[in-house]
């Protein structure tokens, strides 16, 4: 009997996961044919060849990839909304013998519906897309289509095919999601004088994507969208046993649900979502019921919210308000709260207890997205965490601290100089800010004069940019080199052997300049290095109000209005220590400064020239940014450091590989950390440590 009870037991939880985690319902019902979609293809690809047409100036290719890898992108995911609602019923017969058939095979009973299921994705999904268009696309390019990068190639290629109605609206939907971009907003004034552009024009192209953030929503649409389900379920954590892989998917699955509500809740361009967001919107929602006069709309939207925070005082003196505006209590009490709210939260409670119990039994990490869950529902060896953690939340949005001069790094500034002829030229205090430093006579001038020849012979326009240009500003020209892209040209002949090597060895002698400058506690590694130029558009200056590289954090993505830096893709979390190294001063602008987390209070400013060194911690203590580059060509080599040897640059090693091969000598870096054999022996799992540790720095963005 006992027994029996344990299976039953595991037969709800089982049941549960497998029906909470793929109930899905569309927001608008969709009607999807593979004769109308025909195959759809990798919007990806779309993309970047669109990117490719854009660069080679073929502007009506560029507008047609372009616009065909936004509606892509849009059907796609149609196609899968539509699918996950058609495939609700697949294997409901298998499913319903959970209940009817006796004896153990309840959990093959099980995987048979569930195979069903998927069974039915992936015929369902195969009738409209292409394999290759079924596979996940990079960070990368989930980053350009979320800050709606398309639009803005859009806007200039329309621009140049002469069709400004269409480059208008590019325009503006791009400046929905980027409201500080002061180029795009002068190029929407531009388009408002300009003949034959209508005011229709300035509409948001994604507004139907977008409009929980544009319409006076009403709570059913809420949760409708907020049932839509996860599009990835993340990477299962290391367990070894079906059960222990089974439990460990669906507490994925369950984790990846409920933060659905975060990504509805970010506005386009934003970073971080709105908290509390289904509450607030019917805390909104009520009160202006009742000044509309829908008193019955009011109360029946009242009790939605109280399901959320059933003991706000607030929210029950204005249902007594109500009620006695309607007529009493008696007349109101038939009016109850919207059922799909209701199921919504009967559902998520249920899917946070099975998540705390999978914290408390099954080491299973989850942090809760909403506010409002109520404290019973977690269990009680974690509720008093849970309990800190929200009372420091409350404090810090009551108070509105900052913590801005706190740095965790685990860096102290004011160590040794181990270099003769390297000063101290500014610090922290002349710097205002904390674990900054500006050392000169870091390199002589006939090296920087060495390393610029190096740049004018081998910098590609857009290296690190996926070959764009202009990836920061349309007033300049980027161009790039790494270490290894300067090793393979000397191995060609098509730069100097020496210069190739100088590069190589001042991002050692930059390292153990910083290594020993700002005291780490432990080793320090290269993680990327950077030979970067940035050369000003002559007849492109005139009444220019941007930036050459606009105020950033080098390893969270920084959000000025709230003043938060989140740690999260498409930002390189693993950087520990930054640095540039100037080349020049012969151009106009360009100085780095520091800020503010506001993006907008300048703390220090710093003027380049040849062998001055900045260095600074990567984290939200350092905003900065660099001025525009008005006249001339500005060169410099960015370096970034890390303290975890899982992310130190690969393609250094591979350098010095090659350099072993021709029987050259290199300077070894590293030896303090013990490296000897057993960096020999990390060579061997170099491919599989560059894809976990470079992956996202191979393509990635400068970011000095």
């Amino acid at each position: 009997m006992a027994l029996r009870s344990g299976c039953t037991s595991v037969y709800v939880a089982f049941y549960f996961v497998f029906t909470t985690s793929v109930n899905f319902t569309l927001v608008t019902p969709v009607s999807v044919s593979a004769n109308a979609l025909s195959l759809l293809q990798p919007y990806d690809f779309l993309y970047y060849s669109g990117v490719r047409a854009y660069f080679g100036g073929e502007w009506g290719k560029a507008a047609e990839l372009l616009e065909k890898s936004v509606t892509t992108k849009e059907s796609l995911f149609r196609v899968r909304r539509q699918c996950y609602d058609d495939c609700v019923a697949a294997g409901k017969e298998a499913l319903y013998k959970l209940d009817s058939e006796e004896g153990s095979l309840w959990d093959l009973w099980a995987l048979d519906w569930m195979q069903q299921k998927a069974e039915c994705m992936r015929f369902c999904i195969g009738r409209s897309v292409t394999p290759a268009g079924q596979l996940p696309v990079s960070t990368d390019i989930e980053y350009e289509f979320g800050s709606r990068n398309p639009y803005n190639f859009l806007q200039v290629t329309y621009y140049k095919l002469g069709k400004l109605q269409k480059a208008a609206s590019a325009a503006h939907t791009y400046f929905v999601a980027n409201p500080s971009h002061l180029e795009m907003r002068n190029n929407i004034e531009k388009y408002r004088r300009m003949e034959g552009v209508t005011e229709e024009a300035f509409q948001d192209r994604e507004i139907e994507n977008e409009k929980h953030w544009v319409l006076q929503m009403s709570a059913g649409y809420s949760v409708r969208w907020l049932s839509n389900g996860c599009p990835r379920t993340g990477e299962w954590t290391t367990v070894d046993g079906a059960y222990e892989k089974a439990a460990d998917l669906s507490l994925s699955l369950l984790s990846c649900r409920q933060y659905c509500v975060t990504q509805i809740a970010t506005r386009p361009g934003r970073i971080s979502a709105q908290e509390d967001f289904l509450p607030s919107q019917l805390e909104h929602l009520h009160i202006a019921q009742f000044k509309a006069g829908d008193i019955s709309g009011a109360v029946q939207t009242l009790r939605s919210l109280l399901l959320f925070y059933p003991s706000d005082k607030d929210s029950l003196d204005n249902l007594q308000l109500y009620s006695e505006t309607l007529g009493g209590v008696t007349e109101s009490q038939g009016l109850q709260p919207v059922q799909e709210i209701v199921r919504y939260v009967s559902r998520s409670l249920q899917e946070k207890k099975l998540l705390y119990f999978g914290m408390e039994n099954l080491d299973f990490s989850f942090i809760d997205p909403d506010l409002w869950t109520p404290e019973d529902v977690v269990p009680e060896s974690l509720r008093e965490i849970w309990r800190a953690e929200k009372e420091k939340m409350n404090d810090k949005l009551k108070t509105g601290e900052q913590q801005e001069d706190v740095d965790d790094s685990g860096f102290f500034a004011g160590g040794a100089v181990p270099q003769v002829g390297v000063t101290i030229t500014m610090d922290d205090v002349v710097l205002n800010g904390t674990n900054r430093v500006v050392l000169d006579g870091v390199m002589t001038e006939k090296e920087c004069g060495k390393i610029l020849q190096l740049a004018a012979a081998a910098a590609s326009a857009g290296d690190g940019y996926r070959g764009r240009r202009s990836p920061h500003t349309p007033h300049e020209t980027f161009e790039g080199l790494t270490v290894l892209r300067a090793v393979k040209l000397a191995q060609d002949g098509m730069v100097n052997q020496s210069d190739a090597k100088l590069l190589h060895e001042l991002g050692e002698r930059v390292r153990v300049l910083l290594h020993s400058y700002f005291r780490s506690p432990s080793g320090l590694f290269i993680s990327f290095t950077h030979l970067v130029c940035r050369s000003a558009i002559a007849g492109d200056q005139e009444g220019r109000l941007d930036l050459s590289h606009p105020v950033h954090v080098d390893n969270c993505l920084l959000e000025p209005e709230t003043k938060q830096c989140w740690k999260e893709p498409p930002a390189f979390v693993h950087r520990d220590l930054s640095a540039v190294l100037y080349l020049n001063d012969n151009f106009d602008g360009g100085e780095l400064f520091f800020t503010n987390r506001d993006a907008k209070t300048i703390t220090a400013r710093v003027k380049p020239s040849c062998g001055r060194l900045v260095g600074f911690s990567s984290g939200p203590v350092n905003p900065h940014g660099v001025t525009a580059v008005t006249s001339g060509r500005r060169c410099a080599l960015a370096l970034w450091f890390t303290k975890e040897k899982l992310y130190r640059d690969m393609e250094r090693e591979e350098a010095e590989d090659i350099w072993a091969a021709d029987g050259q000598s290199v300077v070894k870096k590293d030896k303090e950390e013990g490296e000897g054999s057993a960096a020999r022996n990390a060579r061997s799992q170099a491919p599989k440590e560059r894809s976990r540790g470079r992956g996202t720095v191979t393509g990635g963005r400068d970011e000095l």
